[in-house]
């Protein structure tokens, strides 16, 4: 067997395999003697069949089966012993005038290499990092939805208040709606829709439009019993039969508040509540801060790390890798869909193996170790054994896909903290709402 390369250019080679008699003969013979062995053909004794008669009937299926197999573990060491960084895979080129009854047969190959560039993290203009805090108003409105949660509710002889809470069924006969709900009448949009409300009592019944009626026209799900897609099309009017009216009163802001919503003695004052707080969600903004920093290094390192693919390889890669053929059209699209997606793949590699990170399994059982210990906080299990962490941890990384998505969001974390480490930012504080503004608006 003889495999040689020739580069057209820094991007695109064609590898050609020769495949000699030597190289295939003695497997296929060694099949083809099996096979006699257990032949069943009729007039023949079992092990009895001529061999003329075997390599009649299976010589070429063998032939072609064991020279495919040859060709693609000789191909596969010659890429991985000249550490070739191919992208896709090798596409193998038609041959016009293919014959299998030759004893020497001769493959080409087309390569799609990857480029060679540099990676410069120390950019002209700086990404922002931004550092979210909850404001006064965010803590506020966090302190009094509290407060309602741990409330009571005290009925009501009349609707007089903004705040009120309004039960009651809603009608409409033609959309078959016939539904008890609960309305805040802080979430009305409008004075006109709130208005209607006001001075009603048990019994009434109040005739609303549903088109902006609520702040949010999600409301009209739960409260309605309407499926999601037709909320925000949905015109028509209700009649809201008054059951009960209730106005809610606020939990005190005392010690026992406290310790039902941190444990006891965790929390003492108001002060050191709306620090609880601020630090709880300090947490949970860390997370989106540390998402869009990702996201927007991601972009600049794209933008800023110039070089060339082998396009026309890959768009013709695209056209046979998948179910079925795409058109020529079809590959160009794909492959402009998929573009940056790869230029960044081709970046991570390159940072990933310039700086040795890696993810050994000390690293992720650490890792799942935290990822426990997270959900069950979330279910007030505060402080679980090492041992009770190690069984879970074990049942976890023996599913190997499990294995592969923590694996890939802790090189995620360790990407992040080297960016973090080893380039410049521009930091910004900023309140929630102005983060939203700033990146969704």
């Amino acid at each position: 067997m003889n495999i040689t390369r020739e580069n057209i250019d820094e991007l695109n080679a064609v590898v050609k395999v020769d495949i000699a008699k030597e190289d295939y003969a003695p497997k296929v013979e060694k099949i083809l003697k099996d096979y006699r062995k257990n032949a069943n053909i009729p007039g023949f004794r079992k092990g009895h069949v001529p061999m003329g008669m075997v390599k009649k009937q299976y010589g070429q299926a063998v032939l072609v089966d064991e020279v495919n197999k040859l060709l693609q573990d000789s191909l596969n060491k010659y890429l991985t012993e000249e550490k070739l960084d191919v992208l896709g895979n090798p596409i193998p080129r038609e041959q016009e005038d293919f014959d299998w009854n030759k004893e020497e047969y001769s493959f080409e190959f087309e390569l799609g290499l990857a480029p060679e560039f540099e990676v410069n993290l120390d950019l002209e203009k700086p990404v922002t990092k931004y550092n979210i805090v909850a404001d006064e108003k965010m803590v506020n409105t966090q302190l009094e939805s509290m407060q309602k949660q741990y409330g009571k509710l005290i009925s009501k002889d009349v609707v007089d208040d903004e705040k009120d809470i309004v039960a009651g069924t809603f009608k409409n006969e033609e959309e078959e709606i016939d539904k008890e709900a609960s309305v805040e009448l802080e979430k009305i949009n409008g004075k006109r829709n709130l208005d209607k409300f006001m001075g009603s009592k048990v019994g009434d019944t109040i005739k609303l439009k549903t088109k902006n009626l609520f702040k949010d026209d999600h409301q009209l799900v739960d409260l309605l019993g309407i499926e999601h897609d037709k909320v925000h099309d949905l015109d028509i009017e209700v009649e809201f039969t008054v059951t009960e009216v209730n106005k809610r009163e606020l939990a005190d802001l005392d010690q026992e508040l406290f310790d039902k919503l941190f444990g006891k003695d965790q929390v003492k004052s108001v002060t050191e509540l709306k620090d609880k707080i601020k630090e709880d969600a300090a947490k949970q903004f860390k997370q989106q801060s540390d998402q869009q920093l990702m996201n927007d290094v991601t972009e600049t390192l794209i933008e800023n790390t110039q070089f060339e693919l082998p396009k026309e390889f890959l768009q013709k890669w695209i056209r046979t890798v998948g179910e079925k053929p795409l058109t020529e059209e079809e590959a160009v699209e794909e492959y402009e869909k998929s573009e940056k997606g790869l230029r960044y793949q081709l970046i991570e590699g390159k940072i990933i193996n310039d700086n040795k990170l890696e993810v050994n399994f000390e690293d992720l059982k650490a890792f799942s170790h935290e990822k426990i210990k997270e959900q069950m906080a979330q279910f007030g299990q505060m402080n679980p054994s090492e041992k009770e962490l190690d069984d879970i941890a074990s049942r976890i990384l023996s599913n190997q896909d499990e294995v592969k998505r923590l694996s890939e969001q802790l090189m995620n974390e360790k990407l992040l903290d080297f960016y973090k480490e080893n380039m410049k930012f521009e930091e910004k504080e900023v309140t929630y709402d102005e983060f939203v503004k700033e990146i969704y608006q």
